[in-house]
């Protein structure tokens, strides 16, 4: 492609995806594709000559846009958010056209010390101690790896990365059973295993009991196990659970076990003052996750994490042969030694444009009306017939049982047909969780482009569409006694 067309065919693109954000309301959620209907039309062998540009875009909107959820959809209520906003996306543009690999600091000076300074401004905002130096990861789960590596390597006086496991005591891990799966998942990647991650029982409000963490401590050390890391949720993906933090960090100290918070949800509403509460107990963490891509309008990927002792993953994942040798020395730290990949994408610059062109106080706005929004919504499900507020609203997310007038043992069904209902309907889309053993759908509000008049008719819809449930069960059961 020529410069020229490029140029043509930018502005187009450019035109497109502000059409395309304008009026995606008018989209359904949820794509209605069936498994397989894209390969179906693809050819099966790349083409051999070059095909027009306009042909290949004109693919996309027949073939390829109807299998998309539209996760930037102001109806999108489902997961967690995976939010993007206009200078994310401009910023995700520059990326793009410079391509830089930021490696090392000397393939990309820039991208490099921007990166420390604006982790050191999202860091003042949330209000971690200045004590925590931050490297962006591209997800949560390579972040709760990286920590669960500085993890092993503490357990094990930074012998595991070079001498493995095989003469180490048998590590554990320490989690609450609402934990997000990558801790399991992480424990089997770092050589700690699956089988020796204890998942802790929670409470009444699916927090972790911290009297039960510190039975299972004893109770591992009893049988000649090592405890190397507890992970505490500030916002669990489920419920939205919070464990106790400071309770859990006395326990850390006097056990000696690496603490690491997963907050890559919540965290971002940390920025407000009156949720700085929630660090309580900061000072006996050791590394704290939270991603912009969630809730702070950023494209994904951009997830942070921050450490108090950056140089016991640095440790553990620093390898430098002559091709990685930088001009740099060690006057500034590489951050590939802080991450699992070498390669790097200049995360950097779109959370840059996002503070920037937001500022603190728009952010704090936004993330202030949809906890504002979600405390409301829980209202009006208390006030509707046939349904049960099952979470109170933890920050922007809440979960809600359908509850009419049938069997116990009928209602996870007709739960689970519910959402069936809601997500093929194309208005909204929800996911679910299990909550004391029972069915319940999840509502998260959090979506850059959500209004109140959303969560409004994200309601009715729910409403709409068990009322229809309802009649349809009434007319079967009149039926079967026909």
């Amino acid at each position: 492609m020529e410069f020229s067309e490029f140029r043509y065919h930018a502005h187009n693109l450019a035109d497109w995806m502000v059409d395309y954000l304008e009026t995606v309301d008018d989209r359904p959620v949820r794509s209605s594709a069936i498994p397989g209907e894209l390969l179906a039309k693809l050819p099966g062998n790349c083409p051999e000559t070059p095909e027009p540009f306009e042909a290949i875009f004109e693919d996309f909107v027949s073939d390829v846009l109807p299998g998309i959820t539209h996760w930037q959809h102001p109806r999108f209520f489902a997961y967690f958010p995976a939010n993007s906003s206009p200078p994310s996306i401009l910023a995700e543009m520059l990326t793009a056209t410079l391509a830089a690999q930021c490696m090392l600091w000397e393939t990309s000076p820039a991208g490099h010390e921007l990166e420390i300074r604006v982790l050191e401004w999202l860091r003042d905002l949330v209000g971690l101690p200045a004590t925590f130096s931050g490297s962006i990861q591209d997800s949560g789960s390579a972040a709760n790896l990286c920590a669960m590596i500085a993890a092993r390597e503490r357990a094990t006086r930074s012998t595991a990365s070079s001498n493995g496991l095989c003469r180490a005591p048998r590590l554990t891990i320490y989690a609450s059973a609402e934990a997000h799966s990558s801790v399991v998942k992480a424990a089997t990647i770092i050589g700690i295993g699956a089988d020796n991650v204890r998942l802790i029982s929670v409470d009444q409000r699916f927090a972790m009991q911290p009297q039960a963490l510190a039975e299972a401590i004893a109770t591992d050390r009893a049988a000649g196990y090592q405890p190397a890391c507890i992970v505490a949720c500030l916002g669990a993906t489920g419920l939205g659970s919070i464990d106790p933090l400071p309770e859990i960090g006395r326990i850390a100290r006097v056990e000696d076990v690496y603490l690491h918070v997963d907050a890559a949800w919540a965290g971002s509403a940390l920025i407000l003052p009156e949720n700085r509460n929630y660090l309580a107990g900061i000072d006996a963490v050791d590394s704290f996750v939270l991603n912009p891509h969630k809730w702070l309008f950023t494209n994904f990927d951009c997830s942070t994490l921050y450490t108090r002792s950056p140089d016991e993953l640095a440790k553990a994942l620093a390898i430098t042969p002559t091709y990685l040798e930088s001009a740099s020395g060690d006057a500034i730290p590489e951050f590939r030694n802080m991450s699992i990949a070498l390669a790097r994408r200049f995360r950097a610059l779109k959370l840059w444009f996002v503070l920037r062109s937001y500022g603190a106080s728009g952010l704090r706005r936004l993330i202030r009306n949809h906890i504002q929004w979600t405390t409301a919504l829980a209202e009006m499900i208390r006030d509707t017939d046939n349904f049960e507020l099952v979470t109170e609203p933890r920050f922007a997310l809440l979960a809600f049982r359908y509850r009419p007038d049938a069997p116990e043992h009928s209602l996870d069904r007709l739960n689970e047909e519910l959402l069936r209902r809601i997500n093929d309907d194309g208005r909204i889309y929800l996911t679910k969780a299990r909550a004391n053993g029972n069915l319940v759908l999840r509502f998260s509000i959090g979506q850059t482009y959500t209004a109140w008049k959303h969560v409004e008719q994200g309601w009715a819809t729910v409403v709409e569409l068990a009322d229809s449930l309802d009649a349809a069960t009434r007319v079967r059961s009149t039926t079967n006694r026909c």
